[in-house]
């Protein structure tokens, strides 16, 4: 039948092939090697020493051609420019809050004799029926906006000063907050409000990261800490000299950084004000020590200012040495110490010595003008009271 000569041709055809091929103990080899192919592959380690050595250690490559390139070496980042940026920037700091109390104090003497003469010259010349009349001719709108100018501007009044200095502090934060959650910004975030050592851009970012937060959790901690020691800080140092302090601890806790983690090899980015926040709690903790201090969700506890940095040094030390990374401790570390060295000996060393400079800019601003500068001295740590806070 017509099936079965296919068979045969079928059959003769293949017998032929394998005779002229392999022979059926090659064929046999063949098909365990197909069907265990993985299992040797696995196995391979176990077989003969000599094996092993030529497919562990290649050979070296013949003359001429050329061998693997190796692999790319990342280089240490040097640490110079953000060195001399930090030194440059906290001279800044200090001079521009040198000058800015002498106008400061110079804009109250001035405001003060215009709102003497104001009063001599309005005195008798306006009454209650002047003002009731204009008051009528208001329309509904302007009262309105009147009434709420005038309450915020009784809280405003209410504020201390130093909290109505961490205002603008705090309205910055919130903005670049903001910025975070923009898509097209989000390199330009990076680059400059991240710092990192191994960044191309590494100065700025010393500034701009103390401004910086990607987490609202993590920016309303370091804000509420920083509003509650605002009001000591500044009565302890005076408004100028907080600011100095603040945009310098900012830049010093992140050099630190910058050292730790080119000295370890963790090179990876940081933001967060938290350096900055740490110095500032820091001077009022070593500047009063027997204060008291509370957790807000634990009130019935508390803790003397003195205990709580030495918690906190501890906690950031052993931090940095086990190197945990849920914190920046040596950030952490850096703005604390910075803090309570410049409340023992940076204001004498730094602040005290403004004088000269102070009598520059007046002889700059009022040429021929003779007699003593405003805010040129003054003694003692503080710019206010040097009572001291006690925070709860």
């Amino acid at each position: 039948m017509a099936w079965r000569g296919c068979v045969t041709k079928w059959a003769k055809t293949e017998f032929i092939r394998c005779q002229n091929t392999t022979s059926p103990s090659s064929r046999f080899s063949l098909y365990n090697q197909q069907k265990c192919g993985f299992r040797r592959e696995a196995k391979r380690p176990d077989t003969k020493k000599g094996n092993v050595s030529q497919e562990t250690n290649p050979s070296p490559p013949e003359a001429g051609t050329a061998g693997p390139p190796p692999p790319p070496r990342v280089p240490r980042p040097t640490l110079f420019k953000p060195l001399m940026f930090t030194v440059g920037f906290t001279g800044c700091s200090f001079g521009a809050a040198a000058i800015l109390q002498y106008e400061t104090l110079k804009s109250r003497v001035q405001t003060a004799k215009d709102e003497e003469q104001s009063e001599k010259i309005l005195q008798g010349s306006q009454d209650m029926a002047y003002w009731h009349d204009w008051w009528n001719q208001l329309s509904a709108f302007q009262r309105q906006l009147i009434l709420v100018m005038s309450m915020v501007d009784d809280f405003w009044s209410s504020l201390t000063e130093g909290q109505r200095t961490v205002t603008g502090i705090i309205a910055v934060n919130a903005v670049v907050l903001c910025l975070w959650r923009i898509p097209s910004m989000q390199r330009s975030m990076i680059k400059y409000f991240t710092s990192n050592p191994a960044s191309k851009t590494r100065c700025l970012p010393m500034v701009l990261s103390s401004f910086s937060h990607y987490s609202i959790i993590h920016m309303v901690a370091n804000m509420y800490v920083l509003w509650t020691f605002s009001s000591g800080i500044v009565s302890l140092l005076g408004k100028e000299q907080f600011l100095a302090v603040y945009l310098s601890a900012g830049v010093i806790s992140t050099m630190i950084s910058y050292m730790c983690k080119t000295a370890s090899g963790r090179l990876y980015p940081s933001l967060g004000a938290s350096g900055a926040v740490m110095a500032v709690l820091a001077a009022v903790c070593a500047k009063v020590p027997e204060a008291k201090l509370g957790i807000i969700f634990l009130p019935m506890m508390t803790f003397t200012a003195g205990n709580v940095l030495k918690a906190l040094i501890a906690l950031d030390a052993a931090g940095l040495l086990l190197g945990w990374r849920f914190f920046d401790h040596a950030a952490h570390l850096g703005g604390a110490l910075f803090g309570v060295w410049y409340v023992a000996y940076g204001h004498k060393l730094i602040w005290r010595k403004r004088e000269p400079l102070v009598k520059l800019w007046h002889d700059i601003r009022s040429p021929g003008a003779g007699g003593s500068s405003p805010g040129g001295g003054g003694s003692g740590v503080g710019g206010g009271d040097g009572g001291g806070p006690r925070p709860q």
